[in-house]
């Protein structure tokens, strides 16, 4: 399995499919940065909001990169189709990780950062980016073709993951829990996250991301 997921993260990179979502990114956060200084904690908030639709894009291409044919001889090879659907999760769990170490340096490059609170900040931020990696994962791999078929139907599950993922988690939705905790993460980090809240959301949202996966899982198995 460990050949398979080096293999999708090489195909990922040399094919250049990295460099559309990299500069969404930077694009980004550029003009999240380039508008002022604000607290560490606030600006991580609002930067895992917006990474959340680029790291899943990024999964749907790096899923993409292969083959059919190439992922059917994967899938005869490791002879289970739970392994060859992990080793595709975990390479865009890897694949994320550049986005994120991206993500945590952009705002001391632009010097939008204020001092108070900094180290605190910083910790939060990176946990604020790690558990969006899940849900985003999980978002971006039901939109690819292994999953949802047709270029059209992908790119339409693709959209409207993340549309509902944002408008579910606004402020008064009556059913924030369908969505991850995104727009929650970010409003709790703005004013102020106590351990409770940490610990909360991190439940939420790596309860979300499994069920997500889940469902991915028994999607490709249905489709296998």
């Amino acid at each position: 399995m460990t050949a398979l997921i080096r293999m999708r993260l090489t195909a990922y990179v040399r094919t250049g499919r990295f460099i559309l979502p990299l500069l969404s990114e930077l694009i980004l956060l550029g003009v999240l940065y380039g508008g002022g200084r604000s607290g560490a904690a606030e600006s991580y908030g609002v930067s895992a909001l917006l990474l959340f639709p680029v790291v899943a894009w990024q999964t749907k291409l790096l899923l993409d990169a292969e083959p059919d044919v190439q992922r059917r001889l994967a899938l005869a090879a490791l002879g289970s189709w739970t392994r060859e659907l992990t080793a595709g999760l975990v390479a865009a769990t890897i694949a994320a990780v550049p986005l994120v170490l991206v993500a945590i340096v952009m705002p001391w490059l632009f010097g939008a950062l204020t001092s108070a609170g900094a180290g605190s900040g910083v910790m939060l931020g990176i946990w604020a980016h790690a558990i969006i990696i899940p849900a985003a994962v999980a978002t971006g791999a039901l939109s690819s073709r292994p999953t949802a078929g047709s270029a059209g139907r992908a790119t339409a599950v693709l959209a409207s993951g993340v549309v509902l993922a944002f408008v579910l988690g606004l402020h008064g939705s009556p059913v924030p829990w369908l969505a991850p905790p995104l727009v929650t993460t970010a409003r709790t980090l703005a004013d102020g996250a106590g351990a409770a809240a940490v610990a909360g959301l991190t439940a939420w949202a790596l309860v979300w991301g499994a069920l997500a996966v889940a469902g991915y899982g028994w999607l490709r198995r249905s489709r296998a």
